[in-house]
């Protein structure tokens, strides 16, 4: 809605000047005087031409003549003659064909009626003197010669050729200058900022009230609000206006979303733009936008400007391959850093600029005095999500048996955009099963169909195939569940989806720290797979190639980066300044290289005798689980429950189990629920006071 009232011309179905209660009037535009002035010349130069005249042959002429109702004949440019018929003959009906003019003069100058092509004016004149010689002198017209010049043919035949020329040259600059920037499309207005203007006249929608989650950033964020709607609250204490915040975060935990929440809370105007729009073909353009950008900023202090994904125009200095060429993105930030904190003070400009690649970025934009602090935007927590779920669950027609609570649960990991997208989804997906209201069920199969894509039940799978990816599944899941610190199962199905011929969901818990033996876990239970089908064929397919990935990775951090190695000791080679991208050799020796490959080698072997080791010992449960998963082509955590028993150090809360109705589950909590208020029972009658 917000675009539509803003933007005019992008109303669907045409101007918005054209429906009811919009501007009627129409915009002007330069190519109306250019059409006006092309209808005058054409309309001249007909006019001038003898448009509208009659024309007729020699004979007609002469009969007219010998009849003596021709009162004028003038011969131009000795090749057409124009007759002039006397005004009292005009009513005759042998000139009916000239009755439409209504006058025979125009602008007090009489008009002919009739003209015709000589080929001699010799011959003419000669045959006219001879026919005139035999008419009585009253009936003789007059003659006269004339000799008219078009000069603005003459002129249009110069002109045109330059003006065609004219037109197609600046038609190139303006397509050439399209994205010239606010002050026009041309070439000559290329520097100017393109930054979107959002003022009190604009009516921005979005305020912290739509920011679910982000508490700690909206506290940072909205103390820059307040210090522009009341400077005395802080100044009074010497404390001064900072000069930029920057929005850090992994992609699509709303750091655009809450620089609009500014844009719609803060009272001063507030420019948005993105870092790739200073960046442009010609040599110069970015460095001009930014001076433009802050000079229209600094005439309307105070205000707010936006840059949106800076790391494409604040990448560090030096680290570009460009191998000492110029570099226009370089240019581009010395000015940013110019104006940011340089000579000339920008009092009241606040700079907030969002990026997911902060490691990338140049240390003298970081510094205090320009970016005075960074706030850091990071994947919502379970009571974060439970907020974003509320958002997003608004416009939507939600079934009861819908639990924000557990779909928080089912989310670990999620961004906002994820979030957004699963309600979107599941709204959907109740639509194409001609639901009346968004269900349970829609939402954990929203949430499956984003983490592994499209169910593709229809695709040719030959039984054997089917029945190595069924042993395959079934060993992930049984090596997770008889693990302690792997992740636990939600369900498991052989159904393929999107890329994968089958797929296990796991619930994994959130930690902001993990241990070695965790890792060794996950490492063991994700080789789990290969190992079945080692154990069970005694022969591997390709079907692992995912697990092994995700597993070489794993190890090599492991080895590499946290110093989870005896050999390489507590050393770590990761670079967090990101400048390892664009070296040419290791941060190690290569004797160092060979026992990082050995270790990692050796740190997976071992992983992998131990998944065969624990499906060697529990054959039994894992044909059952496979049997099961053939035969249902789904199995939950329920049913490896039944086979391998409940998992002593399962977490308090209950894992999800297999979708039910409601009935069923509030038949299944009976028991419990009565259990639980007859022991609250007994416990009143022991306290109970003795008289």
């Amino acid at each position: 809605m917000t675009e539509r009232k803003n933007n005019p011309g992008k109303f669907p179905g045409g101007n918005l000047g054209n429906r009811p209660g919009g501007n009627n009037k129409p915009k002007f535009n330069s190519y109306w005087i250019i059409g006006i002035i092309l209808l005058a010349m054409i309309g001249i130069q007909f006019l001038s031409s003898g448009g509208g005249l009659k024309e007729i042959d020699s004979n007609r002429f002469f009969q007219i003549l010998k009849n003596g109702d021709i009162e004028k004949i003038v011969i131009v440019n000795k090749e057409n003659v124009e007759i002039y018929i006397k005004p009292d003959r005009l009513s005759d009906p042998a000139y009916e064909d000239v009755k439409s003019q209504k006058s025979n003069t125009v602008l007090g100058q009489s008009v002919p009626q009739y003209v015709f092509n000589i080929i001699s004016q010799d011959v003419f004149v000669g045959d006219l003197n001879r026919v005139m010689n035999e008419l009585p002198p009253e009936d003789r017209p007059s003659m006269t010669t004339a000799t008219r010049r078009n000069y603005l043919g003459e002129i249009m035949l110069w002109v045109l050729p330059f003006l065609l020329i004219l037109g197609i040259w600046i038609y190139m600059l303006r397509r050439m200058g399209g994205g010239g920037g606010a002050g026009g499309s041309s070439i000559f207005s290329v520097g100017k900022s393109k930054a979107q203007i959002f003022d009190k006249d604009t009516n921005v929608k979005v305020d912290f009230h739509d920011v679910a989650g982000l508490e700690e950033a909206k506290v940072e964020i909205r103390e820059i609000v307040e210090f522009l709607k009341n400077p005395k609250k802080y100044t009074e204490l010497g404390g001064k206006i900072p000069k930029g915040a920057l929005l850090v975060g992994p992609p699509g935990t709303g750091k655009t979303l809450l620089a609009k929440a500014v844009a719609g809370e803060a009272n001063v105007p507030f420019f948005s733009m993105s870092g790739s729009d200073f960046v442009e073909m010609f040599v110069g353009v970015g460095a001009s936008r930014v001076r433009d950008l802050f000079k229209q900023a600094k005439e309307k202090a105070p205000c707010i400007v936006f840059i949106d994904e800076i790391d494409a125009v604040g990448r560090a200095r030096g680290r570009n391959p460009n191998f000492g060429s110029n570099d226009e993105r370089e240019n581009t930030l010395n000015q940013l850093l110019t104006e940011m904190d340089g000579f000339s003070s920008n009092s009241g400009v606040i700079i907030l600029a969002a990026t997911n690649r902060a490691d990338v970025l140049d240390k003298a934009l970081l510094r205090a005095g320009r970016f005075d602090r960074q706030i850091h935007v990071e994947l919502p927590d379970l009571n974060e999500r439970r907020a974003i779920f509320e958002v997003h669950m608004k416009p939507i027609k939600i079934d009861k048996t819908v639990d924000v609570e557990f779909l928080a649960k089912q989310t670990p990991g999620f961004s906002g955009a994820d979030i957004a997208n699963v309600c979107n989804e599941s709204a959907l997906i109740a639509a194409r099963k001609d639901k009346k209201m968004v269900g349970r069920q829609d939402f954990l199969d929203a949430v499956d169909r984003i983490i592994g894509g499209l169910e593709k039940k229809n695709k040719i799978i030959k039984k054997e195939e089917k029945r190595t990816i069924a042993w395959h599944e079934a060993g992930h899941a049984t090596v997770s569940w008889l693990l302690e610190h792997a992740n636990p199962l939600v369900k498991v199905t052989i159904i393929p989806r999107g890329r994968a011929l089958g797929a296990a969901w796991y619930l994994p818990e959130e930690r902001q720290i993990t241990t070695t033996e965790q890792m060794l876990d996950e490492m063991c239970a994700t080789l789990g797979g290969r190992a079945s089908e080692d154990v069970t064929f005694q022969k591997i397919s390709t079907g692992a190639l995912n697990d092994l990935e995700r597993v070489t990775k794993q190890a090599y951090a492991m080895i590499s980066f946290f110093g989870m190695s005896d050999k390489i000791g507590n050393r770590s080679y990761y670079d967090s300044s990101g400048q390892q991208d664009f070296a040419f050799n290791k941060p190690y020796s290569e004797k160092t290289a060979e026992t990082i490959d050995e270790e990692v080698k050796s740190l997976i072997d071992v992983q992998y005798e131990r998944a065969k080791s624990i499906l060697g010992k529990n054959k039994d449960g894992l044909k059952k689980l496979a049997e099961i998963l053939l035969e249902k082509e789904v199995i939950f955590s329920d049913d490896l429950e039944k086979i391998f028993g409940k998992r002593p150090w399962t977490s308090e809360e209950p894992l999800p189990v297999r979708p039910e109705t409601p009935a069923k589950a509030k038949t299944r909590k009976a028991p419990a629920i009565q259990k639980e208020k007859t022991e609250v029972k007994k416990a009143a009658k022991k306290e109970k006071p003795v008289t």
